[in-house]
């Protein structure tokens, strides 16, 4: 079984992305093959060097689902709109494009949208 989640809400704003990373953690550790795919405010998600105080780090999520072997990526044009390129992302993340994530859906068996 396979799942694409994908992520369109920056993190720490609301915890849309929060429950997005935890579902799909949970997903991986039961088994679950799992894609990411983060776009528009989502692809923050992915930015370097994240150490909030009062919160959860929404990286560490990120970085143990890619540990965990799923497969991240995050919409190239959305990063450049908003100042990020590659070198700003958490190792482990690959720019896409809306063709990976038509792939993506492709080959899931299910599509959850956060």
């Amino acid at each position: 079984m396979k799942f694409t989640v994908v992520i369109t809400t920056a993190p720490y704003g609301h915890e849309r992305a929060y429950s997005a990373l935890r579902f799909a953690l949970t997903s991986l550790l039961e088994g679950i093959h799992v894609n990411i795919f983060l776009i528009e405010d989502g692809v923050y998600l992915a930015k370097r060097s994240q150490d909030p105080s009062d919160f959860p780090n929404y990286l560490e999520y990120l970085k143990n689902c890619i540990e965990a072997g799923a497969v991240v990526k995050a919409c190239g044009p959305c990063c450049k709109a908003r100042g990020l390129s590659e070198e700003d992302l958490v190792e482990g993340v690959i720019l896409g494009t809306m063709h990976d994530l038509v792939n993506f859906v492709k080959e899931s068996d299910r599509v959850v949208t956060f």
